[in-house]
């Protein structure tokens, strides 16, 4: 099961147009997220963590600045550091 998430990662990776990518709010994109874990921590750890940048990496967030740091309050109310956080989103 864990190489048909991977194959069909890399097929999305191969095929998606380059206007669809980069648009991520973390650093290391959802799909190289995904992979990672996947290939790392097996099939089970690959959905959940699926689940969990389909959940956080929507619209619906925005940036809080708390003494000079900011985060990124997710939909569902994740805070998330600024080191995980796409540079191009942390100078709204």
């Amino acid at each position: 099961m864990k190489f048909i998430i991977l194959g069909a990662i890399k097929l999305y990776q191969i095929f998606t147009p380059k206007y669809f990518r980069g648009k991520c709010l973390f650093k290391e994109s959802c799909s190289n997220y995904v992979y990672r874990k996947t290939k790392e921590e097996g099939f089970l750890k690959g959905v959940k963590a699926f689940r969990f940048r389909y959940k956080n990496c929507r619209s619906g967030y925005y940036i809080h600045t708390i003494n000079n740091e900011k985060y990124l309050i997710s939909k569902d109310l994740k805070v998330f550091d600024k080191t995980l956080i796409r540079d191009k989103y942390l100078k709204t």
